[in-house]
């Protein structure tokens, strides 16, 4: 008996199989029975964690194996520390040798106080004797120690300013005044100057030595050649004493060596008042005792990283669970980051199942359900509402028709009850809301 109908072309009878399929599965998610409950089909989820060490090394031990249970921070598998334990012996020697030297510092600094103190207590009274100059209407004492210093310091400062502007202006009277003449003359009279100093002491000393009439000679020859030398090189020097330039440099030289007397005088009266806790010898002392505290802190800090990573040898449970695998073995040397182990937390099982937009309104969060698994047929596992999606899925997800978006999904999760630890990952299960 032929068919009132032609056959159907291939790429209707495929098309009609897959949405019959996608019918299936995803509808059959839908499932809408005939008082009106809603259910829906889903996979058994849990949440797997890779743990990895933060160091690398050899494994020495492994403790546990694939489907034993754990509690959190049990230790898991072990590390060889042998040559993290000779780092650490280092490290140890090191802040004891740190102690020490802070220890001798501390007492360096404490005895350079005392006798700083000691003289200072003795010097007051002499100070509070020694009388102001007339032009002061206070006593010397008047102005306290650290004031004085800190005055001090701002003529020492401005001192120092005075000594680079006198050197400038020095250079421009020379560069302006072009005294070649003048220069040279004066060049020349310092080096007579010196070699005839040092010919006078050796004719000294050749008078001295011996009766030798050749060495006396020589060293007389040598002595009248320098002093011909230094008579010239004063005439040559004294010509010039009258010009108008000589005088301008002279002026700017004598503010040089005033600049720079007046440096000195002003350090020389700082360190007469640096006594006490602020004299230098304190503060040097000061100095090396803070150097100390800084080396000993250093090395307290790499002794302390270092057992910080001898901790880390261990690699213990992050949580309660179950390890689903193991990925090492004793004598395997892994790196930081390697996934060695994963585990699971078997007493948090979820489950994730998509309903349709047009069924959406029926959910809400704490919403009880029941599930039921191939696996034990005769049981049902309560569940509840933990999370609804925020935004649809399509299914397809290129569906722009006003019919296509019937197949418009929003993601359910909800949390099992499995107190008997029958429910397995990865168990497809069917839930019924309630």
């Amino acid at each position: 008996m032929q068919s009132k109908f032609p056959p159907l072309p291939v790429r209707v009878v495929v098309a009609l199989v897959v949405i019959g399929t996608l019918a299936y599965f995803g509808f059959k998610s839908l499932a809408q029975n005939g008082d009106d409950t809603l259910s829906a089909s889903g996979t058994i989820e849990a949440a797997i964690v890779n743990v990895s060490p933060e160091i690398s090394g050899k494994v020495t031990e492994t403790l546990v194996g694939e489907g034993d249970a754990v509690t959190k921070n049990q230790p898991l598998l072990h590390l060889d520390g042998s040559l993290l334990a000779a780092q650490k012996a280092v490290a140890s020697a090191a802040v004891d040798s740190a102690n020490a030297a802070l220890a001798s510092a501390q007492t360096k600094y404490d005895q350079t106080l005392q006798a700083a103190l000691a003289a200072q207590a003795a010097q007051r009274p002499a100070d509070w004797k020694t009388s102001a100059p007339s032009e002061f209407d206070q006593p010397n004492w008047y102005i306290e120690q650290d004031d004085q210093i800190a005055a001090v310091q701002t003529e020492l400062d401005a001192a120092k300013v005075a000594i680079d502007a006198a050197m400038t202006k020095l250079d421009k009277v020379i560069v302006r005044l072009d005294v070649t003449d003048y220069l040279n003359a004066e060049k020349r009279l310092a080096e007579a100057r010196t070699a005839f100093v040092i010919a006078e002491q050796v004719k000294d000393q050749a008078g001295s030595a011996s009766d030798n009439s050749g060495l006396l000679d020589a060293a007389q020859d040598y002595y009248d050649d320098a002093l011909i030398e230094l008579d010239d090189a004063e005439k040559e020097y004294n010509d010039l004493l009258d010009t108008e330039a000589v005088t301008d440099v002279e002026y700017a030289r004598g503010q040089v060596l005033v600049a720079q007397q007046r440096y000195d005088a002003a350090y020389a009266r700082l360190l007469t008042l640096q006594t006490g806790a602020e004299s230098p010898a304190v503060i040097s002392a000061a100095k090396a005792l803070d150097q100390a505290k800084s080396a000993l802190s250093q090395a307290e800090a790499s002794l302390s990283l270092i057992e910080a990573q001898i901790a880390k040898l261990a690699i213990n449970a992050p949580m309660d669970g179950v390890i689903l695998t193991r990925n090492v073995e004793p004598g395997e040397f892994v790196q930081p980051g390697a996934v060695a182990l994963t585990m699971a937390d078997l007493s948090n099982l979820t489950i994730t199942v998509y309903i349709p937009e047009d069924r959406y309104g029926l959910i809400s969060l704490g919403q009880t359900a029941e599930v039921k698994v191939d696996s034990f047929p005769d049981m049902t596992f309560n569940a509840a509402v933990v999370h609804i999606a925020d935004q649809a899925e399509f299914t397809p997800r290129n569906v722009q028709t006003v019919e296509g978006r019937s197949s418009t999904m929003y993601a359910v999760k909800l949390n099992l009850q499995d107190p008997e630890g029958k429910l397995k990952i990865g168990m497809p299960a069917d839930v019924v809301f309630k």
